[in-house]
């Protein structure tokens, strides 16, 4: 039986183990596969997710490394191929043609997973086996051994790798991934002295000394950013007001990559970039507007895989609210103290009330509370318990001297706050 009709389409490009979802309105959001669930399953789980929300079938356009498909996604997960694909002029409503019995999300049949094909009166020839391949899959990364693990390994005494080198060692494959152009993490509490600027620093490191650099550590600040004094300057004494007049020049094609350089600040043990503001300047003297705020993103987005806002206090400025806009994930550092967190908290609230994307980023938000001095565990397991329920992730940052003043540095930290950080990367990075 065939069935004429019109759905609104939505759209999904899959590049490995993420997916890029835009909604028939749209809207562009990452997608995320939970657990064991293959990245195909949770793109046709938030199809039906929109599917529910537009009260009517919504047709799937899917493209990435295992071809391209047309499905119609029911709101409640049936899944049907769409034989006929015709191009209609309305980009958000198209003519389907739907001649199989439905699927269900997480059995896809499999014809749903074959390209659109025609029926023939009579069987295909017959075709050889295919040939064997003589290149074997990759074999995973060894776990670093540690202790007296490593000792007995050294004497042909083999174990297993212990749960904290197990969970050590997926943090770093989570943390060194590259994706498919450049990703915005936004590093944002509203109250001053949080621990913002520590928190995109040591971000910073870990995403670059395991990803292979190219990260860049934006001071998104109008007022007295402290970025630049907690990092290591480079050969040029530049802040983003030097940068600003030369991104039409760092956006043209005869532009190289080395000429971002003269503008940023390298780290060398760190690898990273740090694009600074001025913090001897009044904020009049150095607002950024939307639009040169964009321009700026452009550049960033050109010379970098990789960016982490280190954001200001003033919620209402143009440049805080084009970082909200820009963001594919947001990281709300606190304090353990009642007044961090409840800063933390409200940011969250206004987010959720403010748009469709700033909602999103605050539903996948991930919470870092460090202690601030030794004997915060008390205030921290209750903060933590408060956010849970309300956010993605809440990572816990032990106290560690070397995060107190001076200069930000990973090799400073002690192992477990080199783990903590690396965790709390790892859960960030993972709605990107």
């Amino acid at each position: 039986m065939s069935i004429t009709t019109h759905h609104p389409r939505a759209y999904a490009t899959v590049t490995g183990p993420t997916a890029t979802f835009v909604s028939p309105g749209g809207r562009r959001e990452p997608v995320t596969a939970t657990g064991d669930e293959d990245i195909r399953q949770a793109v046709l789980r938030r199809a039906a997710d929109e599917a529910r929300r537009t009260g009517t079938p919504v047709e799937l356009v899917t493209s990435g490394d295992r071809g391209d498909h047309h499905l119609l996604v029911a709101a409640n997960g049936d899944l049907a191929p769409i034989a006929t694909y015709p191009h209609a002029a309305d980009a958000n409503a198209v003519e389907v043609r739907v001649e199989t019995a439905p699927a269900r999300v997480g059995e896809v049949s499999e014809q749903a997973q074959q390209p659109d094909t025609v029926d023939l009166p009579s069987a295909p020839a017959a075709e050889p086996p295919p040939r064997p391949t003589f290149i074997g899959p990759a074999s995973a990364i060894p776990t670093d051994l540690t202790g007296w693990r490593a000792i007995l390994h050294s004497l042909g005494i083999h174990l297993a790798p212990s749960a904290a080198a197990r969970l050590r060692a997926d943090c770093t494959a989570l943390v060194s991934r590259q994706w498919a152009g450049c990703r915005t993490i936004a590093v944002a509490n509203g109250k001053g002295g949080v621990g913002k600027t520590m928190t995109t620093a040591m971000l910073a490191a870990v995403y670059a000394r395991n990803g292979g650099g190219n990260v860049l550590a934006w001071d998104n600040n109008d007022t007295r950013g402290t970025l630049g004094w907690r990092t290591e300057q480079g050969l040029y004494d530049t802040t983003i007001r030097d940068l600003l007049p030369a991104a039409p020049h760092l956006l043209a094609p005869t532009a190289g990559v080395a000429d971002i350089t003269q503008f940023v600040h390298h780290q060398p043990a760190d690898r990273y970039d740090v694009l600074r503001s001025n913090p001897e300047l009044l904020a009049t003297d150095q607002r950024i507007a939307a639009a040169q705020f964009d321009q700026l993103m452009q550049v960033a987005a050109r010379y970098y895989r990789l960016v982490i806002f280190d954001s200001g206090n003033d919620e209402s400025a143009e440049r805080w609210l084009r970082m909200i806009d820009s963001s594919y994930q947001l990281v709300v550092p606190t304090l353990a103290a009642p007044e961090s967190a409840e800063s933390a908290a409200l940011l969250l609230d206004a987010l959720r009330n403010r748009d469709e994307h700033s909602a999103h980023l605050a539903a996948n938000a991930v919470v870092v509370v460090t202690e601030s001095e030794p004997s915060a565990r008390v205030a921290v397991r209750r903060i933590v318990d408060g956010f849970a329920d309300h956010v993605r992730a809440v990572e816990v940052i032990p106290f560690d001297p070397a995060l107190k003043a001076g200069p930000l540095r990973f090799d400073a930290l002690r192992p477990a706050t080199r783990d903590a950080w690396l965790k709390a990367a790892a859960s960030a990075a993972g709605a990107l």
